[in-house]
């Protein structure tokens, strides 16, 4: 495995200084500021060896892995930013399929049952083959803009 030393400015560490004792931050903030002062192997910090990092902050040793990897690749900046959401999801219910599942709702409910159920509604969706499969949280959220 790669090791990545970090080696911080007097300006960086008095900046993560001042996270630390002044303001109010995110607990993601103060966790990366306290990992990057503890392994500081520039002139003006005392390296403390990871696993006593592990120990104190309750975080696991990947943990202080990913954020020396990232302050060396990345850069100060960028480490102490949070990294932005890369997974975006495709919506299985677009404009038709809430158009069968609203109408599906209104209709009247299948024989023994008094009323649709979103399980009801999600199961018949796919017999009726609108969609390959969709969850009854799917139907709850289309039925719930609609009303």
């Amino acid at each position: 495995m790669v090791k990545y030393k970090v080696t911080l400015t007097q300006e960086e560490r008095v900046q993560l200084n001042d996270i630390i004792s002044k303001g109010s931050h995110s607990a993601q903030l103060y966790r990366t500021a306290y990992i990057l002062l503890n392994c500081d192997e520039g002139e003006y910090g005392e390296k403390i060896i990871n696993e006593e990092v592990c120990r104190v902050l309750k975080i696991s040793m990947r943990m202080i892995d990913r954020v020396k990897q990232r302050f060396v690749e990345e850069g100060f900046e960028v480490c102490l930013e949070r990294k932005p959401m890369s997974k975006v999801k495709e919506k299985k219910a677009d404009g038709e399929v809430e158009a069968h599942l609203i109408a599906l709702s209104c209709s009247k409910a299948p024989k023994g049952f008094s009323r649709w159920s979103l399980r009801l509604l999600a199961e018949r969706m796919v017999e009726m083959q609108y969609v390959e499969s969709i969850s009854h949280e799917t139907v709850r959220r289309v039925l719930k803009k609609t009303s």
